[in-house]
């Protein structure tokens, strides 16, 4: 009783006007997403830079192969607040793409090696590539898929009420449904071409299970399990969708401090100037 009280408390602060998501309201089973401490939730959390040197092995060795960055350049992972790679690492991992560019003086299209300022390439020429090589299901390109599912960039004295009424999300929703696939239950009967995860809207997703653990081998010893793995490319995946995420929080607080003088200042000039006056 209590906890529909705060949910429905959460509800009117919020002015969402639902108890609960659509998947819940229709009386689908879908799984909450596991609760889990990232680095950076909270108004004081930071990227873990090894987590996410660890996340970007993750995606470009296994997750790179159907899916995209679009708005990841590479000098973007030699930039503060990120994975902060050498320029030279970030060099040479742009050496590894074939970047389409042109056209040349003869008026054709020709391919060359990535530089610092381009974008992750996608791995299809084209939507309907894509369509033909995942059973008419086109890979999302994961730029911004973290702050698509509504989680921990929400201000953090909201982010409590959002998770009260529609559950964990961001980065927690990817890291469990990249872990978190099973085999369907007794009642419910397969779909050609599909996947169940309980995590997901509906359960069946056209995406195959991408991990299964000892995918990658990291450079610094941390065991490489798949929760480790999902883990991993989910931060990742945070900083990819909020890449500025540690400068806004020091601007935020430098203006919180800025204001909290302010007030100060002011309420000492208000005692200054009625302190004469008699009441």
């Amino acid at each position: 009783m209590m906890n529909g009280i705060i949910r429905t408390l959460a509800a009117v602060v919020l002015g969402l006007g639902v108890i609960a998501t659509p998947a819940h309201a229709a009386g689908t089973a879908q799984k909450n997403a596991e609760d889990y401490d990232f680095s950076f939730e909270g108004p004081f959390g930071q990227f873990d830079r090894a987590q996410l040197q660890r996340g970007w092995e993750v995606f470009r060795q296994v997750c790179a192969s159907c899916h995209s960055l679009k708005y990841l350049r590479f000098r973007n992972l030699a930039e503060p607040g990120g994975p902060e790679f050498t320029e030279e690492q970030a060099k040479a991992f742009a050496s590894q793409y074939d970047i389409v560019d042109g056209p040349n003086e003869e008026g054709e299209m020709f391919t060359r090696p990535g530089r610092l300022a381009d974008a992750f390439p996608s791995p299809y020429p084209n939507e309907e590539a894509a369509k033909a090589a995942n059973n008419g299901a086109v890979p999302p390109d994961l730029s911004l898929i973290v702050k698509a599912r509504e989680g921990w960039y929400y201000p953090w004295y909201i982010s409590p009420f959002i998770k009260l009424v529609k559950g964990n999300g961001g980065a927690e929703y990817v890291r469990s449904l990249i872990s978190g696939y099973e085999e369907p239950p007794a009642h419910e009967e397969a779909r050609e071409g599909l996947n169940y995860n309980p995590y997901f809207p509906g359960h069946w997703i056209a995406m195959p299970q991408p991990l299964s653990g000892e995918d990658v081998e990291y450079k610094d010893g941390t065991p490489n399990t798949l929760k480790q793995e999902a883990t991993d490319v989910a931060a990742f995946l945070a900083w990819v969708s909020m890449p500025k995420m540690e400068e806004r929080k020091k601007i935020g607080l430098m203006a919180m401090l800025y204001l909290l003088v302010f007030a100060l200042l002011m309420y000492m000039v208000k005692l200054a100037i009625w302190s004469k006056v008699e009441h």
